[in-house]
């Protein structure tokens, strides 16, 4: 009797993990047999992460737009602050100058030792070889026409020499940093050929 109920045990036992196996299977093959498309639908971007990619590539464009902006706007301003010190600079030395011009030439007038004068000018040289560094240019204005935009007329006076309108003399040097007028030159500015006593009386 209990061989027959062992026997009977193990029959259920074998009997149960069949069916067990046999459902393992069933549902192993019936996930392979899932359609592609539910696992591509799963996969496939939403609108919303679609509208939120849209928006970060916009952001980003801005940003680049908004640097390459501010990059240009930073070299204009530091080439505008460059300019204005040299600007400022130059306008200092340029009294120097004057005066420097102004000393050579009373030396040569009065007849001074040439080996200084030459020292004098060797310097001066020198100094005009800096100054042409920065683009600085001397305006020459004795014979050309009054030009208000360079010359600063102190008078007008007779001159057998020069037109009427004409710079005849110039008191003090004008000079351009490049294109941009940084002082103008003081002439005195002709009249015309003076009026002789024959003219006077013809007037009259």
């Amino acid at each position: 009797m209990g061989k027959k109920n062992k026997a009977e045990e193990q029959e259920l036992n074998e009997e149960a993990i069949a069916a067990e196996e046999e459902l393992a299977d069933k549902e192993a093959a019936e996930v392979e047999e899932l359609p592609d498309t539910e696992i591509i639908e799963e996969d496939a971007p939403a609108p919303v992460v679609e509208e939120e990619e849209e928006s970060l590539r916009d952001q980003f464009v801005r940003l680049q737009a908004d640097f390459a902006n501010f990059r240009n706007r930073t070299q204009r301003e530091r080439l505008e602050l460059y300019q204005r010190a040299n600007e400022d600079l130059l306008l200092e030395l340029l009294p120097v100058l004057d005066h420097y011009e102004m000393g050579l030439k009373t030396a040569e007038q009065h007849d001074a030792d040439k080996a200084v004068v030459d020292g004098f000018k060797l310097v001066y040289d020198q100094f005009q070889n800096v100054l042409d560094k920065f683009n600085l240019k001397a305006i020459e204005a004795v014979g050309e026409v009054f030009d208000p935009h360079k010359h600063e007329a102190l008078t007008h006076m007779p001159s057998d020499e020069y037109a009427a309108e004409t710079c005849s003399n110039q008191v003090r040097r004008g000079y351009l940093f490049g294109d941009k007028l940084l002082r103008a030159a003081q002439v005195v500015v002709s009249s015309g050929p003076a009026a002789t006593e024959e003219d006077e009386s013809t007037k009259s």
